[in-house]
C-alpha cells in the first residue's frame, strides 16, 4: 500500500476549527500604527493580503497590553479604548478571506521596553538591560491586563489568542531559570510558571468559548546564561526539560497549538532568525520542533519555525540537493517526518503574502521568494516602518529615508 503523504495544502484541524492549509504566518511587526496603537490603513492593507493570501493561520503582529512598557514606538496595543479600531479592522480582515484564522500575539516588553518612550521593567535585572523591579502587585496587574486583552481580542472578532513565552520578552523572562529571586513568580519552577500557566487558566475561564483559540509561542532555548531552555540560571548550556514541561502544562490548561522558536533577538538574533550565512542553523528549529510533537497529543498542533531560509534551494546549504532543501520540499518533507504539523513564515510573508495561494494554485514559479537581505530587521532596529525592500517600494523608500537619517544623527554626535 502505498504510504499517505500530507502535502502543506491539505486542511488541518486547530482545536474546533479548519485551517485550509498548513501555512502559518508569524507575528511579524511593522510599527506602523496611529498614535494610539490602533491599526493604520497600511497595517491593515497587509492583513488583508496575508488573508487573501490563502493561509491556514494568521497571527497578529505583537500587540501590547500596555503602553506604559512596549519595544515599538509605533506598536499596535490593545486596550479598550482600542477595542472599536480592531473590531473594524478584523471585520474587514475576515471580510478579505471569511476562512482564515487569525489569533492575536498578546506581549507585554518587559525589560524590552525602549526607555525613551516607555518604561524598562524587570523580574531580574539581566546584565546590560536592567529595569524597575517588579512586585508581585506589578505582576498580577499585569495579569489582569492580559485577561482584559484577550477578551477584547474575542469581542473584536479574532479567532484566538497567542500568550508570548519567547524572543526575550517579559513571558520569556518570567518563565526563564535566570528569575531566581525568592518571591511568588521566581526561583522554583512552580514560582515561575505561575504567570503562564494561572494566566492561560484566567483567559479559559473569562473567555468560555470553545471555538476561541488559545496557544502559545515558545523559545526552546534562548542561548545565553539562564535563559529558557538551560540547566540553571548561571549556565547557557542547552536542557529541554523545562521546555517540554511548559508545554505539556500548557496543553493541560487547554492550549490547542505551539508555536515552536528559539533565541532572544536582543541578544541571540540568529538563534531567532537564522541569516544567509549560517542557513544550517535553521536545522536546530526542526530539532526542537521535533521534540515538542513527540511529547504532546497528536490533536494539539505543533508550528514550526525559521523555515524562510531555506528559500526557493538557493540557500547555500551544503551536501544537500538544491530542490530538496528548498521551502517547499523541505516544509513538506517535514510535515511528513513529524516534526510539525504546519510550517511557519515570517520574513517570508513580507516578501510574498500571497506565497500559499500561489502554491494552492499551483503557481509556485511566481512566488518572490526572501533574499534574506534582513533589511526589515534593520528598519525595526530603528524604529521604522517595516515591510520587505526587495519587493515592497514603500519600504524600499522607508530603508532610504532611514539610513539617511541615521546618517544625520550620527554626524550631529561627531
Amino acid at each position: 500500500m502505498a504510504e499517505n503523504k500530507k502535502k502543506l495544502t491539505d486542511e488541518i484541524m486547530i482545536g474546533p476549527r479548519k485551517a485550509q492549509n498548513r501555512f502559518f504566518i508569524q507575528a511579524m511587526e511593522t510599527n506602523m500604527e496611529d498614535p494610539s496603537g490602533n491599526p493604520s490603513e497600511r497595517t491593515t492593507q497587509r492583513y488583508i493580503d496575508l488573508a487573501e493570501g490563502g493561509a491556514g493561520m494568521i497571527t497578529l503582529e505583537a500587540i501590547t497590553v500596555t503602553r506604559e512598557c512596549r519595544a515599538r514606538d509605533n506598536q499596535l496595543t490593545i486596550m479598550p479604548q482600542n477595542q472599536a479600531a480592531l473590531t473594524k479592522f478584523m471585520d474587514r480582515v475576515h471580510n478579505a478571506n471569511p476562512s482564515a484564522i487569525v489569533v492575536f500575539q498578546l506581549t507585554h516588553s518587559g525589560e524590552l521596553s525602549s526607555p525613551e518612550f516607555s518604561r524598562r521593567v524587570t523580574p531580574n535585572p539581566l546584565p546590560g538591560y536592567g529595569g524597575d523591579l517588579l512586585s508581585e502587585e506589578d505582576v498580577e496587574h499585569i495579569m489582569d491586563d492580559f485577561v482584559t486583552a484577550a477578551k477584547i481580542a474575542y469581542n473584536a472578532g479574532a479567532d484566538g489568542i497567542d500568550l508570548k513565552l519567547c524572543h526575550g520578552y517579559f513571558g520569556s523572562q518570567m518563565i526563564r531559570p535566570y528569575n531566581n529571586r525568592d518571591w511568588k513568580f521566581g526561583g522554583s519552577w512552580e514560582n515561575r510558571t505561575r504567570f503562564p500557566y494561572e494566566l492561560m487558566e484566567r483567559i479559559r475561564k473569562e473567555v468560555p468559548d470553545k471555538n476561541f483559540l488559545i496557544g502559545s509561542k515558545i523559545s526552546a532555548w534562548e542561548g545565553f546564561p539562564g535563559g529558557f531552555g538551560t540547566d540553571g540560571p548561571d549556565s547557557p548550556v542547552m536542557d529541554l526539560t523545562e521546555p517540554i514541561k511548559l508545554i505539556k502544562g500548557l496543553e493541560e490548561r487547554g492550549a490547542s497549538y505551539i508555536v515552536q522558536s528559539a533565541g532572544s533577538p536582543g541578544i541571540t538574533i540568529s538563534l531567532t532568525q537564522c541569516d544567509k550565512h549560517v542557513p544550517y542553523f535553521a536545522y536546530l528549529h526542526q530539532y526542537w520542533s521535533k521534540e515538542f510533537r513527540k511529547v504532546l497529543k497528536p490533536e494539539t498542533v505543533v508550528i514550526g519555525s525559521n523555515f524562510s531560509v531555506f528559500r526557493s534551494g538557493k540557500n547555500d546549504l551544503c551536501a544537500v540537493e538544491p530542490e530538496k532543501s528548498g521551502l517547499l520540499p523541505y516544509g513538506e518533507w517535514c510535515v511528513n517526518h513529524d516534526v510539525c504539523d504546519m510550517i511557519a513564515l515570517g520574513r517570508q510573508s513580507l516578501a510574498d503574502p500571497f506565497l500559499p495561494k500561489k502554491v494552492m494554485e499551483g503557481r509556485e514559479n511566481e512566488i518572490n521568494f526572501c533574499l534574506l537581505c534582513d533589511a526589515c530587521l534593520e528598519l525595526l532596529i530603528q524604529q521604522s516602518k517595516v515591510g520587505c525592500c526587495v519587493h515592497d517600494p514603500l519600504a524600499r523608500e522607508e530603508l532610504v529615508r532611514t539610513r539617511k537619517e541615521k546618517g544625520r544623527l550620527k554626524q550631529s554626535h561627531t
